[in-house]
């Protein structure tokens, strides 16, 4: 005997539509082994759903200490790649899923923790692969488990001695990072952070940044320490009434600790990796100490990441806002820092498309340049006043005029030049008010800004016009010319530059006043862009309309095609909320380009159908494609045998018939009367009349039967059809015969447009005789 359902169950279990099934079903054996559950596709998301079954198996000890070892001890070179990187990758997945059971079990068994930090304690250099599941891993815990973990970690006296030592591998400066940013809990960070203040973390760091080591070494320790400095930073101005200062940032604003950085940079032989490394860290301690988003406006800069200088607030960058350690420090290095311009690292010629490089400016020498100018902006005035005594901005000038297409360089220059002509003069101690602005003068005067800017612009005319390509410094040039004119209109020093350019030559003073109303006006009116455009901008469709307007289209179609469009007029699901007058429209918002598009009551139809009028073809041809057409002559025959019937024995069944004949090809529902008695038995006959009525009209010329009543769906509008809705009249019609109770009745509302009947006139009685010039719907 068959079982009903039994094909659907199996073709149900043969389609494997039950995800779990499987899984469950190779759980429930007893000799299943880790390896084999790993090679199940869906045993990471089924860890992560919280199945039971599956977490009971994992959590015990056995498979738990199996994935540590999978994800710290490197696998045999010579072993099948699911046991170097399936098992391993899927283990370390699963340890990270941030399963709550998972955490638990890893932050509370010791020895687990154990076999994660041996990770660490193996010489050597590290499996990049394996030290990334592993920071992966104890990222979790720190975030999860962060007492656990800390209290775990501070028990090892060798730990920061070995995340230094493996700094080279990136995954392990994450890990550091982590330890600084995924503790949340103020005291326990607090904690941590003294911690590693206690391990002298920073000066160790700062040991990194040294020619004996590696440039993986030098780049890591660079970018923990610029972490540090931000992270401290946001940490004190997020924390504003916090007990005690950040000792880590402290320790890194200390002078001693800046000179053990310069120290390490410019003494003995000098190394490229570790001069860049340094020059960083100097620059985000350089940075100003305000919160990023309030970085706004104009000409002052910081440096920012990777110290590319970007634009500040307006107020000067001080003493105040800047490490007083790292200006104390700097100040008498400048000269070295200043001599690696002239003199740069042994660098091969460097072969370009447009010429050979030789020397190229370098990596190196770009940070020094991007230092001394961000040393320029602290508008410290004893640093000032070295850097100006070096004449550090006229070199810079001449790598900038040097070196044509090295727009790198060209950006540090130009932003320094700027911040230099809008920056008030640096405040000196206890002097009372300050003088004129040194630095304006020397850039005028000493560097011969404005003579550079003319035959700087006169010879890349000169190149152009011959041929040649375009300096690549044009861009930047106009910008620092932009800034001379509207520093010298208004500002800090317009007064000072002012007078300086009325000091000028009388003929550079002419070709300088020239250049500004000429060729620099004509080059900004060409960078100008209007944010605001009122001109019709040019759209792919206006393309599209031009080729149409190459063909003409006959009248007569066209207004087909508005008249078929009109009655395909699509009615959205807000059609009554916007049916008629909306409120919005009588306020301001009348032109408001949210108004809703599908306003069928404003769109207006019609057609001047006269009889004389060519319209009226189009109008006949429309008809006669969407509605089925009756016989005049029967009509007319059925019309006057129903006229002759209501004037000799005064029964209105057959003019009825007619009217609703009539009616259901003006759209009228079926049923409605134009008048008659209310007696059952007058109804009774008018419906038999009716009948009769209908049986004669059912057979058309062309043999098929048209209904008399209209079909339950939309007919065709009258012939001057308009959207915009009139009140239905309630008046009856007045009935050939005068009988003492009529039946309402629903008349179409009052046609408007050329055809409109004027109100007035009373309605044309069925009885009479047809107006010539009315026109009848067929």
């Amino acid at each position: 005997m068959r079982v009903a359902g039994r094909d659907e169950g199996a073709m149900f279990w043969k389609f494997d539509l039950h995800t779990s099934s499987h899984l469950d079903t190779l759980l429930e054996r007893e000799d299943l082994s880790l390896p084999e559950l790993l090679d199940e596709e869906d045993v990471l998301q089924e860890c992560k759903v919280v199945n039971r079954k599956l977490l009971d198996f994992l959590l015990q000890p056995p498979h738990l200490q199996a994935m540590v070892a999978w994800v710290t001890q490197e696998p045999p070179a010579s072993g099948e790649e699911r046991l170097r990187y399936k098992y391993p990758s899927v283990a370390c997945e699963i340890l990270t899923s941030d399963v709550p059971q998972i955490n638990d079990a890893l932050g509370a068994d010791e020895s687990l923790l154990n076999r994660l930090y041996g990770f660490l304690q193996s010489g050597g250099c590290l499996n990049p692969l394996l030290a990334s599941f592993f920071s992966k891993v104890m990222g979790v815990l720190i975030n999860r488990k962060p007492d656990q973990l800390v209290s775990f970690l501070r028990k090892k006296d060798d730990f920061v001695g070995l995340l230094l030592q493996h700094l080279g591998t990136s995954a392990i400066m994450d890990l550091l990072l982590r330890l600084l940013t995924c503790v949340e809990r103020p005291q326990l960070r607090q904690e941590v952070v003294n911690w590693l203040n206690e391990e002298k973390i920073v000066q160790r760091l700062i040991e990194q940044i040294h020619p004996s080591k590696d440039d993986n070494q030098h780049s890591n320790a660079s970018q923990s320490l610029c972490d540090i400095i931000r992270l401290s930073r946001e940490q004190v101005i997020q924390v504003q009434d916090s007990p005690e200062p950040d000792p880590l940032l402290t320790t890194l604003e200390k002078q001693e600790t800046i000179e053990q950085l310069l120290s390490n940079m410019l003494e003995g032989e000098l190394n490229p990796s570790v001069l860049v490394s340094g020059i960083q860290v100097l620059l985000t301690l350089l940075e100003p100490r305000r919160p990023r988003s309030e970085s706004v406006v104009v000409n002052n800069f910081f440096s920012s990441v990777d110290g590319q200088l970007e634009l500040l607030a307006p107020a000067p960058l001080d003493a105040s806002v800047s490490s007083l350690g790292t200006l104390h420090a700097l100040r008498p290095r400048l000269g070295r820092f200043h001599q690696l311009l002239f003199e740069p690292l042994q660098l091969e010629p460097l072969c370009t498309t447009w010429g050979t490089l030789a020397p190229p400016l370098g990596n190196t020498r770009l940070h020094v340049v991007k230092l001394l100018a961000s040393a320029l902006s602290a508008n410290d005035a004893a640093l000032t006043q070295e850097l100006l005594a070096l004449d550090v901005p006229n070199t810079m000038l001449d790598l900038f005029f040097h070196y044509v297409f090295n727009n790198f360089l060209h950006t540090q220059v130009e932003v320094c030049v700027s911040a230099m002509l809008s920056a008030g003069p640096p405040p000196h101690n206890g002097l009372g008010t300050p003088g004129p602005n040194p630095v304006v003068k020397h850039l005028l005067q000493q560097c011969r800004l404005v003579a550079r800017i003319l035959a700087s612009w006169e010879e890349n005319d000169r190149v152009q016009s011959t041929g040649g390509p375009r300096k690549g410094y044009m861009g930047h040039l106009t910008r620092v010319a932009n800034a001379l004119v509207q520093n010298a209109e208004k500002g800090p020093n317009a007064q000072q530059l002012g007078q300086l350019l009325k000091e000028l030559p009388g003929e550079q003073q002419e070709q300088w006043e020239a250049f500004v109303s000429g060729p620099l006006a004509e080059t900004n009116k060409k960078n100008m862009v209007d944010l605001v455009n009122t001109q019709h901008l040019h759209s792919s469709s206006d393309d599209e309309d031009d080729r149409l307007k190459e063909f003409s289209f006959p009248e007569e179609a066209v207004l087909q095609q508005a008249f078929v469009d009109f009655q395909t007029q699509r009615m959205t699901s807000a059609f009554i909320d916007h049916f008629g007058f909306n409120d919005e429209e009588f306020g301001e918002q009348e032109e408001s380009v949210n108004a809703p598009f599908d306003k069928t009551a404003n769109i207006t139809f019609s057609l001047n159908a006269d009889d004389e009028n060519p319209n009226a073809n189009l109008l006949e041809m429309c008809y006669k494609d969407r509605i089925q057409q009756f016989d005049d002559e029967e009509d007319e025959e059925e019309e006057e045998e129903g006229r002759g019937s209501v004037e000799s024995d005064g029964e209105d069944g057959a003019w009825q018939g007619s009217q609703l004949a009539r009616a259901g090809r003006l759209g009228q529902p079926p049923g409605m009367r134009s008048g008659g008695s209310t007696d059952s038995e007058e109804e009774e006959e008018d419906e038999e009349d009716d009948d009769e009525d209908v049986d004669e009209e059912e057979v058309a010329p062309g043999g098929a039967r048209p209904s008399s009543y209209p079909s339950p769906g939309p007919q065709p509008p009258s012939p001057s059809w308009t959207a915009t809705f009139d009140p239905v009249p309630t008046d009856a019609l007045t009935s050939p015969q005068e009988s003492g109770a009529k039946e309402p009745c629903f008349r179409p509302p009052a046609p408007k447009g050329p055809l409109s009947v004027p109100q007035d006139l009373p309605a044309p009685s069925p009885a009479g005789p047809v107006a010539p010039g009315t026109l009848q719907l067929r």
